[in-house]
């Protein structure tokens, strides 16, 4: 007995059943012992799952700077609030309200060093005391500074509305259009976009975070009844390749679930 269980080899690949036969020796070794078998415990489980509310794609940064994110969402979450605790600690340091320059710098270097592996698309916005700015930060820690920016995956729509419409000094109403805009193309031509457009609006006086400014797509309702009865597709050509199976071992085991 025991040599058998001393030269069993488990297989290279594949899921093995030889813990079967292991299993059959120790019970019948614990039954000649006179003792009994451990029985079967079914316990119970509960999972549950809900639908909620999309996740934020603006984040605070600094009362007068935030930050949006594409990429992972994640990764974006997690390093807007590690450079959001950064610019709060750098505030108390130096008494000074933050650059949207130096919020920047920072981003990109963190992402730098970490070569691409954390996923965060970003576009920092803000005003401080040299004015009005905007950055792009990129994965891999370069980054721009233009009048109109857009990234995610659909950066390509969206963009094409910038340069078509996008024109220096406009109004607050007209540049909330444009960006309405810009991001309801990204919906349409975008799989991943999701539904709705929110803007944040950042001037010297304060912040205004428009939760929710549009939705540009509701989900459609149902119009008809998709299941087909079987035989509704015509089947043109059948084959049927009969297997031939050798049994090579075969043992049956009845367990004690009392």
């Amino acid at each position: 007995m025991l040599h058998s269980l001393n030269s069993y080899e488990p297989q290279n690949g594949g899921f093995s059943f030889e813990n079967s036969r292991r299993n059959a020796v120790l019970e019948s070794g614990l039954s000649q012992a006179g003792y009994k078998a451990p029985n079967a415990r079914k316990t119970g489980t509960t999972i549950a799952g809900v639908v909620y509310k999309n996740c934020m794609k603006i984040h605070y940064i600094a009362p007068k700077i935030y930050c949006c994110g594409a990429g992972v969402a994640a990764d974006a979450e997690v390093t807007t609030q590690i450079m959001a605790s950064n610019v709060e600690l750098h505030m108390l340091n130096t008494g000074r309200p933050p650059l949207v320059a130096m919020v920047t710098r920072q981003l990109k270097q963190m992402l730098f060093r970490y070569q691409g592996h954390v996923g965060s698309s970003l576009i920092v916005g803000g005003v401080d005391v040299t004015g009005a700015h905007l950055y792009s930060v990129y994965p891999h820690g370069s980054y721009d500074k233009l009048p109109f920016l857009t990234m995610g995956s659909g950066a390509a729509a969206a963009v094409s509305v910038f340069e078509d419409r996008f024109k220096p000094n406009m109004e607050l109403e007209e540049a909330k259009q444009l960006v309405r805009d810009a991001i309801a193309a990204g919906i349409f031509c975008d799989l991943g976009s999701g539904s709705n457009v929110d803007l944040c609006i950042i001037t010297e006086a304060g912040v205004e975070y428009l939760r929710g400014y549009d939705k540009p797509t509701m989900k459609g309702k149902r119009e008809g009844q998709y299941r087909y009865k079987p035989g509704t597709t015509a089947v043109l050509t059948k084959t049927v390749t009969p297997l031939s199976l050798d049994v090579v071992d075969e043992s049956v085991q009845v367990m004690d679930t009392e």
